[in-house]
């Protein structure tokens, strides 16, 4: 298997693994009628290029459409859908972005819609912020801070038991 094959095999695994957004991610961004709550993403290995953004989009008002999103920390950002066909994992870039109906809430998690960044320009790391540029139809671009958690699959460690782990 190639590297690069070998590469977004992982990222692939990774943006298919659960994950959930601590209190730290919970502020919200947004103009007009589309907020943005729950911005992440996770740490990515020292080799990796590519890594997953995650959000919820509010939106109060007419319908809308996610159609891009830009960072810094990497040379495209690419809006995918990732679902499972029977037993085969499909992911691909839905080059229309994603429709925001009217007085809505639309996720994006691992597993399903989510933000795929290429070519990052140095790996995400435990505890920075990414700033990106969301890109909507008709609200226009929003500012948003994605907060970068542990690796995927990380457990969050247990409360003592008895005195000992």
């Amino acid at each position: 298997m190639s590297t690069i094959r070998a590469k977004f095999l992982v990222a692939a695994v990774a943006l298919m693994l659960p994950g959930t957004a601590s209190s730290q991610h919970m502020h919200a961004h947004g103009t007009g009628n589309i907020t943005i709550e729950s911005a992440f993403s996770r740490a990515m290995l020292p080799v990796a290029k590519v890594g997953g953004g995650y959000l919820t989009i509010n939106n109060a008002g007419a319908a809308d459409r996610l159609v891009g999103a830009k960072s810094d920390r990497a040379e495209e950002v690419q809006i995918h859908e990732m679902k499972m066909t029977g037993a085969v994992m499909e992911m691909r870039e839905l080059d229309n972005g994603i429709p925001v109906p009217a007085k809505s809430t639309v996720k994006l998690e691992p597993g399903g819609y989510h933000l795929m960044f290429t070519n990052v320009s140095r790996p995400f790391k435990e505890g920075e912020t990414l700033a990106v540029t969301l890109i909507f139809e008709k609200a226009g671009p929003i500012e948003v801070e994605f907060a970068v958690g542990p690796f995927a699959g990380a457990q969050k460690p247990h409360a003592a038991h008895g005195g000992h782990d």
